[in-house]
């Protein structure tokens, strides 16, 4: 259980998605997202590591990917597979929680509110990839289920472009979530 009422939604920073091989885009928030994992834990916050993990055969996958899996396809953070391990700089501890997950959303189909719930959690901050599909859609629906504070640090999130960036961080500080700088956040109280 945390000793605060803040979580840290740490999505989708597996090897397929960020590390050697995958868009640069993503590299360049992992020192950004360490910190925001140190200073959470400094701060008594549950650090909840969201990943993707799917059916060699893609049976789990959205329609539009099921293509880019099969017998002779490597298909995205293939369950197992070195692609769908978080990359080597980043360590689960004991006090943190692994939440599988087969779709952008954290929440769907998944018991990650019911875990945020149990566990007192109010507050919500997101760092990862990518801004436009998995953090977005999390935000989306963390915002829909009430949580009373959600923030997504602005320079410990990536997407494709710098311009696609803006636009999602525009659209989700829109709906009265907090976009700071991993400095920012920092200095907070949470």
């Amino acid at each position: 259980m945390a000793s605060t009422n803040t979580a840290l939604l740490v999505v989708d920073m597996q090897k397929d998605f960020v590390g050697p091989g995958s868009p640069a885009f993503g590299q360049a928030i992992v020192p950004s997202v360490i910190k925001a994992v140190d200073i959470a834990r400094a701060r008594g916050d549950l650090v909840i590591w969201v990943v993707r993990e799917h059916d060699r055969l893609g049976r789990d996958v959205e329609c539009f990917r099921r293509h880019m899996y099969g017998d002779k396809k490597t298909g995205i953070a293939v369950k197992g597979s070195k692609g769908a391990e978080l990359l080597d700089s980043l360590v689960i501890t004991e006090d943190d929680f692994k939440l599988v997950k087969t779709r952008f959303s954290a929440f769907f189909a998944t018991n990650l509110h019911s875990l945020l719930q149990s566990s007192g959690i109010k507050k919500l901050v997101v760092v990862g990839v990518q801004t436009p599909n998995c953090i977005r859609q999390t935000v989306f629906d963390a915002v829909s289920l009430d949580y009373q504070s959600i923030t997504v640090i602005t320079d410990a999130t990536a997407a494709g472009t710098p311009e696609i960036h803006e636009a999602n961080m525009f659209d989700m500080k829109n709906v009265g979530v907090a976009t700071p700088t991993l400095k920012e956040w920092c200095e907070s109280d949470a």
